[in-house]
């Protein structure tokens, strides 16, 4: 989504996110997207904006879905190490041990790619799905 590699997402970088997905966006919605951060908006603030709107329930599945889809290399699949370093380099800074324990997560075939569609899957299932598959197990 960082159209620019600056390690911020600003108002030109939604605009070519939202290009990509096939959304025009309003210059007053692109300020609404930026004033719901509490600051600049790097990497892991995304993370941490999705992580709070999905728990909440307040955001569609299809934006979380296109936003992902936008890290797509082209093939499908997101590169680890580049996702990695995207982790440890920008914002609230990951440590190494961090990562791992996110990477234990996360389906990552021998060649280092993740699979966009996986980690759609893992992030649009609904806690209810969830919470049968455990107590099915209970």
């Amino acid at each position: 989504m960082d159209a620019d590699k600056d390690g911020i997402l600003g108002k030109s970088d939604l605009r070519s996110a939202h290009d990509i997905v096939g959304r025009m966006c309003s210059e007053k919605e692109l300020d609404e997207m930026l004033s719901d951060a509490p600051g600049p908006i790097n990497f892991t603030t995304l993370l941490t904006m999705f992580g709070e709107r999905m728990s909440g329930g307040s955001d569609d599945d299809d934006v979380v879905i296109a936003a992902f889809k936008s890290f797509d290399e082209g093939d499908g699949n997101i590169d680890s190490e580049k996702l990695r370093h995207a982790l440890m380099t920008w914002g609230d800074k990951f440590s190494s041990k961090e990562v791992d324990d996110c990477y234990e997560q996360l389906p990552i075939d021998d060649g280092g790619k993740v699979e966009v569609n996986a980690i759609v899957s893992m992030l649009t299932a609904s806690p209810s799905e969830g919470e049968g598959e455990e107590e099915a197990a209970a």
